[in-house]
């Protein structure tokens, strides 16, 4: 095994095992817990796991079209619009757990099966900035542990 796919390897351990042990970490929050931001003007905990999914959809329409093309512009998306307009404050915080964890475990599937050559793919930011796919998911799943710190201290 190339050192690149025992690296991608490990991140999609990690991936994997923050999956599920933070959903079973998540499952103990309660829905009035869920409502509690960390401070005025932040996102509740449900805002975050929505931003969570947010990112998950735009990740995924990444991971699968990086691999047939090229090179693929990323265009940044408005996560404060993404958050308000789908309203995840009034959205049942058990439903938005399962949805999380399910996108996430299909997003997990994805990764695992992009080929080694495919996570060179170039993929271009909008200030154009340069990164591989392979960097993209690793990126991802950074990003998911972020968020998720946030939420469950």
């Amino acid at each position: 095994m190339a050192c690149s796919e025992i690296k991608m390897q490990s991140v999609l351990e990690d991936f994997e095992r923050t999956i599920n042990t933070s959903y079973d970490r998540l499952q103990r929050i309660t829905e009035a817990q869920s409502r509690e931001a960390a401070a005025p003007g932040k996102w509740s905990k449900k805002e975050l796991i929505g931003h969570l999914i947010d990112s998950a959809a735009n990740n995924h329409h990444r991971f699968v079209k990086a691999q047939f093309t090229d090179q693929l512009l990323i265009t940044r998306y408005d996560q404060e619009a993404w958050v308000k307009y789908q309203d995840y404050s009034n959205e049942s915080w058990a439903q938005l757990l399962q949805f999380w964890k399910s996108y996430n475990l299909h997003l997990l599937h994805v990764a695992s099966r992009i080929p080694e050559e495919k996570r060179r793919t170039v993929c271009q930011l909008e200030d154009f900035e340069v990164v591989s796919l392979g960097f993209l998911v690793e990126d991802y799943v950074s990003h998911l542990k972020h968020h998720l710190k946030q939420i469950l201290g």
